[in-house]
């Protein structure tokens, strides 16, 4: 396939295992740039783990079953506050990051992601459908990376066995992901007796293999002695789901008095996307009309 960003999905055959590989170049490099822009400066150790959200948020969405989307959120108090990506159904990526104090970042010599949350560090993944009730699940960040932050979620609120692989670079980000699921086609001993075989295998993986291999030369590496079927390559993209409809809505959620306020001391109520960058701009007119729209559908 043309498009450099392709998530591959396949499971070990007579197993109950699945597996996906992902490779972002173009989606990445849009994040990379957006971000750039938003913030005065981010480190580019900061880059590369907002890659690393990126490939794991993609990975994730693959249990997706319904139209919605599924956000990865880590928050805490340190030089990188805040930080997550976003992923629709469509298979739409978004990402941003808040930095605090960039030389502070690029000073250490080494960085991990609880390093950079600081105290009281949490990570959540929140799936919201378009129709149904939200669910979130959160935990403390006990490990020094993403990749084992996720295995420990998994390990506490879903009871699966998953093993995550991330890096990224200054070009791509990708991730690997092996995972049990609910036993079906084994038995319970050759089940677990494959997922020590195959997350032993996995577990050669180095980084740059990931960076610089296509994902069949990788996927052939490390399981060309198991029976793995591959399903048709989907392709993802970066797309931002920001709209003057979400803007209205928040002038709403602030109320009348307030929105009339903010207009007293500045002409325009502006709205930036941090995701995108797109500036949404509204003036008092437009705030009245929103206003009478709304009251005329009270009634």
């Amino acid at each position: 396939m043309a498009n450099s960003d392709i998530i591959q999905h396949f499971i070990f055959e007579n197993t109950d295992i699945r597996g996906e590989i992902i490779t972002l170049e173009e989606a990445y490099q849009q994040v990379r740039a957006n971000n750039a822009a938003a913030e005065e400066a981010v480190p580019e150790a900061v880059l590369r783990l907002l890659g690393e959200f990126m490939a794991a948020v993609a990975l994730l969405s693959g249990t997706l079953k319904f139209e919605g989307l599924l956000t990865l959120q880590a928050r805490g108090e340190g030089t990188m506050p805040m930080i997550m990506a976003e992923a629709s159904y469509q298979k739409g990526l978004r990402a941003a990051v808040q930095v605090n104090d960039a030389a502070a970042i690029e000073a250490l010599e080494e960085i991990s992601l609880a390093q950079l949350l600081g105290n009281n560090g949490l990570l959540a993944i929140l799936i919201q459908p378009d129709k149904g009730e939200r669910y979130q699940g959160i935990v403390p960040l006990s490990k020094s990376n993403l990749a084992a932050c996720l295995e420990d979620y998994f390990a506490q609120s879903e009871q699966l066995g998953t093993r995550f692989w991330l890096a990224a670079d200054e070009q791509r980000a990708t991730g690997l992901m092996i995972q049990e699921l609910p036993q079906q086609l084994a038995d319970a001993q050759s089940n677990a007796e494959h997922w020590q075989t195959i997350t032993a295998l996995a577990e050669t993986i180095k980084d740059e293999e990931l960076l610089s291999l296509d994902q069949h030369t990788i996927l052939y590496r490390l399981f060309n002695e198991e029976e793995v079927r591959l399903f048709d390559p989907l392709e993802v993209r970066f797309q931002c789901s920001c709209s003057e409809e979400r803007c209205v809505s928040t002038i709403i959620s602030i109320g009348q008095a307030e929105a009339a306020e903010i207009l007293s001391e500045q002409d325009l109520i502006t709205m930036d996307c941090h995701f995108c960058g797109k500036k949404y701009q509204f003036g008092p007119q437009q705030v009245d009309k929103i206003f009478a729209e709304q009251g005329n559908q009270a009634h």
